[in-house]
This record gives structure tokens, sequence and C-alpha cells, in this order.
């Protein structure tokens, strides 16, 4: 119960610098695209049932695989998620996976309708 709490108060804490994106300083940049350029490719994707969020707290790609400009935008907000993850396990307490976790129910929740969602050990379901 403690530990559900933590990884709430945690999630709660970041949502507003997670849901997305993260700042460009925390992103290993892929050269072709600028992070504004990725958002607005994976948000595209996302439309278009390509790119979905996966209950681990990163982007999936839903069939599998998609254009190199969408692959290369995908990585690299997963990227800078991760590095966010692992910061927000080290400050408060959690694992990088917990964070992960429980910052993917936040991102479920602001999915538009018709876009993918992929929960851990499931598979993908439209929204």
């Amino acid at each position: 119960m403690a530990e559900a709490f933590k990884i709430r108060s945690v999630a709660g804490a970041f949502a507003a610098f997670i849901v997305l994106a993260v700042p460009a300083s925390l992103v290993t940049a892929v050269p072709a695209l600028s992070q504004t350029d990725a958002k607005s490719v994976v948000d595209a994707a996302k439309a278009k049932g390509v790119v979905g969020e996966q209950g681990d707290g990163l982007l999936g790609l839903v069939s599998g695989s998609a254009d190199a400009a969408t692959t290369a935008a995908v990585t690299e907000i997963n990227t800078g998620r991760r590095k966010v993850y692992a910061a927000t396990a080290a400050k408060s307490g959690v694992t990088p996976d917990a964070a992960g976790e429980a910052t993917a129910q936040l991102l479920v929740k602001k999915l538009r309708p018709g876009e993918f969602y992929k929960p851990l050990g499931g598979s993908w379901m439209k929204k």
C-alpha cells in the first residue's frame, strides 16, 4: 500500500514534466530531429494508430515497425523518458520501472479516442 502511494505521488509530481516529452537537456538528440520535431512526429503517428503508449511508460510501435522518421522520434523520446524515470527513481526511492509504470497510468488517461495503448503483459488496445 505504501509503495503504491509512493508511486502515485511520484507520478503526480512529475506528470506535467513527462506527459509526452521531456526537456531537450535530458535527451540524447537524434541528429535529424529536434525535440519539438520528435514530439510532432509522434503525435501524428499516434493519431494514425502507428505509435501508442505502453504500460512501462515508453512509446511503442503498434505494428512493430514504422518509417525511419517515426522510429527515430520514438527512440528519441523513449531515451529521454528513461533518463527522467531513472532520475525520478534516484530522488524518490522507487525503481525506474515503477516510475515509468506510474507515469504510464497518467499518459493513458490523456490519450484521445482511437489512440492505442498496451497494458503491461497485454496486447495493443484502442482507447
